[in-house]
């Protein structure tokens, strides 16, 4: 779908190099650059997943000649990805000013924890800092448990790297329009309390509560998971009617007083132990059997192993063992293209090609 779109990614952690990755996986042409002599956090580049699909060229940014080789990529580019903390891409002199003066189409994407600017722009940060400040984890893990998101989905990927990719997208289709470029400023503490909004909208009708367990999506026994008898685990999250009196008749309690009033937020907490004392009675297979394929919103929890061996999986073919490295196919599907993995390049192995390319369309 970005067949003909260009991406210099400055080398650099977490959503940044997934923006990126997910950049190329739907097409873009992604050049990164590494740092000549240096080393991933991840390992080498060629096994770095967050690379498949690039090529890499390695520059040192403080040596004069590779700096003016960034810049002559960049005039030939159609969109730029950086993620260092404010001012430091000035500093290289490779800046938004400088970078327009040189490609005015040129779609600046910048990837921070705090946003470029506000009072805390130049602090350090990490994933869960940026989710606890903007909201978007006061209601994660259960009522009573101390708040845990799951390790950077909501924030580094959910909050930080999408909105970038929706950024750069938006300012491509604009600087495609009318030929002027922009800076995308994408903030993971932006990113993460956009994503509340709709569960602020659950204001609008009671269902919101700032008191932990008392609002719709994080209280209720019908909105948990669930620890099994072989340390399993089922989530369970029937919140219609009708899918709610489907799992009560499965497990034989419809005709039960207390689970017939869903909505009673004082029993709430009582029946959350009940469901956990039932489930607890058994393994995960067991709850597996009883609930596959029904519409009462069960569904076991997985690890990334566990559903690459799942017979969904085996449909979808999501998970995939390349080379043996497990890893998600991109998303989402296009029906004309069949995506297909590619291999991620060591560090520098495409910097001859790039020269050799970039120096014929400097003489031409």
């Amino acid at each position: 779908m970005l067949n003909g779109i260009r991406i210099i990614e400055i080398e650099g952690l977490g959503p940044g190099p997934f923006a990126a990755m997910t950049l190329a996986d739907l097409g873009a042409e992604v050049i990164v650059i590494h740092r000549k002599g240096g080393s991933s956090l991840t390992g080498d580049a060629g096994g770095a997943l967050l690379d498949r699909g690039k090529r890499s060229i390695a520059l040192d940014l403080k040596n004069a000649d590779d700096l003016q080789t960034a810049k002559d990529l960049i005039a030939s580019t159609d969109g730029l990805i950086e993620g260092f903390r404010p001012g430091v891409m000035e500093k290289l002199g490779l800046g938004p000013d400088v970078c327009h003066a040189i490609n005015p189409k040129l779609v600046f994407g910048r990837m921070t924890g705090w946003g470029q600017s506000g009072p805390l722009s130049q602090a350090a940060g990490h994933d869960m800092n940026y989710i606890s400040m903007s909201g978007a984890m006061w209601y994660s893990s259960a009522p009573g448990d101390v708040p845990m998101p799951p390790a950077t989905l909501v924030g580094d990927i959910g909050g930080g790297a999408m909105y970038l990719v929706a950024g750069m997208l938006a300012a491509l289709i604009s600087a495609g329009r009318t030929g002027e470029g922009t800076v995308v400023d994408a903030a993971i503490y932006d990113g993460s309390a956009h994503m509340m909004n709709l569960l602020i909208g659950l204001r609008q009708i009671g269902q919101l509560s700032d008191k932990r367990g008392r609002s719709l999506l994080d209280g209720p026994h019908w909105s948990h998971t669930y620890a099994c008898a072989d340390g399993g685990f089922m989530s369970v999250q029937c919140l219609e009617p009708q899918f709610y009196a489907l799992f009560l008749q499965i497990l034989e309690l419809t005709e039960d007083p207390d689970f017939k009033q869903q909505m009673n937020k004082n029993l709430w907490p009582a029946l959350t132990k009940r469901l956990a004392d039932l489930f607890a009675q058994h393994p995960r297979a067991h709850w597996e059997a009883m609930f596959v394929g029904t519409d009462a919103c069960v569904a076991p929890v997985l690890s990334p192993t566990e559903a690459a061996d799942h017979e969904m999986n085996q449909a979808r073919q999501v998970w995939r063992d390349v080379g043996g490295t497990l890893q998600a196919a991109a998303a989402p599907r296009f029906s004309t293209q069949n995506w297909q993995p590619k291999p991620s390049p060591a560090r520098g192995q495409n910097s001859e090609d790039i020269l050799k390319e970039l120096k014929a369309s400097l003489s031409g």
